[in-house]
């Protein structure tokens, strides 16, 4: 699990920082609504991706708890 939030947050990156970009000065609709969908894309992946470390950290925790005690 920790894994998969690391590549699913390493993707979200990648939409927010290659693919969206830095937003066009000017730009015609057509990339304004193309910077935003990217953009948005970018956000709701990173915030998945953080949500699974988080877990899977959380879930780490607990499983070196229980063995250590055992």
């Amino acid at each position: 699990m920790l894994l998969a939030g690391c590549i699913v947050f390493a993707v979200g990156v990648y939409y927010e920082m290659i693919k969206a970009g830095i937003p066009y000065q000017d730009p015609p609709p057509a990339l304004q609504i193309q910077y935003a969908v990217n953009m948005g894309i970018g956000e709701e992946l990173c915030r998945i991706g953080f949500f699974t470390i988080l877990a899977g950290l959380a879930f780490r925790l607990v499983v070196w708890l229980l063995t250590r005690n055992r």
